[in-house]
């Protein structure tokens, strides 16, 4: 199932084309976006998405967003799903057509989970560390490199994923030039040891992850130290757990990392999602 809405609340057929062949958000990967997880009808944290949705833009110098309209569309796309449990909303805006009126293309498109994620949720992942090629002191002097962005560029991300599983592993960690752990192509990476999770901070040049704010709030609450800083790539190994967290994979375990097996975390996952989960009576 799909459910596919524009901006200004008009449905449309997902079947049907409806961007044009010029549309730089195709041509050049000129645009943002964002994932939400929606449950029984209730999205999870899209008014942080629509913050960072905002965020993205104004790097890419887009109009600022307007907010009450995406919150209004996506509203669109819940109450017209009919199917139950859970569905991904995406949420899409680019720069328009390159020979158009100067108007900016974007809409709200419902989407099914894919089998896997539920599959990864369930049994972790392996993980592969992949050198992401830049030192993290760069994204203060170079802005244009949109590091922390939330861009439709995302064929390098892309490529790494498959790079990961054809060397046997289903995801990728992405490492700074200086042995920094940043995040994964789709994921914010946590570490935990002890009561204490960390995970690292959006100034190296990753996006600020709207999942794990959310498992921090709950993590705090129930007495957990949390701390956003850097990690380096040799603590990883060494944890009792690390984690790959996201809006639709929710809290996922590596059990595995560059082909050594990592101390079992299926317990310590457990309670982590129990934690995610309290966010949301």
């Amino acid at each position: 199932m799909r459910v596919l809405v524009m901006l200004d609340g008009t449905h449309a057929d997902a079947d049907h084309p409806h961007i044009r062949v010029d549309d730089l958000g195709l041509l050049r990967g000129d645009g943002v976006f964002e994932t939400v997880l929606v449950v029984d009808g209730q999205p999870r944290e899209l008014g942080p998405h629509l913050d960072r949705l905002a965020r993205s833009a104004a790097m890419l110098n887009l109009p600022a967003p307007d907010l009450a309209a995406w919150e209004r569309v996506s509203r669109q796309v819940i109450d017209s799903w009919t199917d139950s449990g859970e569905f991904a909303l995406k949420l899409v805006y680019t720069r328009g057509p390159e020979f158009g009126d100067g108007s900016t293309t974007a809409f709200a498109l419902g989407m099914a989970i894919g089998p896997r994620t539920f599959t990864h949720r369930e049994a972790g992942v392996a993980a592969l560390t992949l050198d992401r090629g830049f030192d993290p002191s760069i994204v203060e002097r170079a802005p244009w490199l949109l590091l922390g962005a939330k861009t439709l560029s995302y064929a390098l991300n892309m490529a790494a994923l498959r790079y990961a599983e054809a060397h046997g592993a289903d995801e990728a960690i992405f490492i700074a030039s200086d042995g920094s752990v940043l995040e994964g192509p789709t994921a914010t990476i946590v570490l935990v040891e002890g009561d204490t999770m960390r995970t690292t901070p959006p100034t190296i040049g990753i996006l600020p992850g709207t999942t794990q704010a959310a498992l921090f709030r709950a993590a705090e609450r129930s007495g957990w130290t949390t701390k956003t800083e850097p990690i380096h790539r040799d603590e990883l190994e060494n944890a009792e757990g690390l984690f790959l967290v996201s809006s639709v994979r929710k809290i996922t375990r590596v059990h595995t990392l560059d082909g050594v097996e990592l101390p079992d975390s299926v317990k310590l996952h457990t309670e982590l999602s129990a934690l995610y989960e309290s966010e949301y009576p």
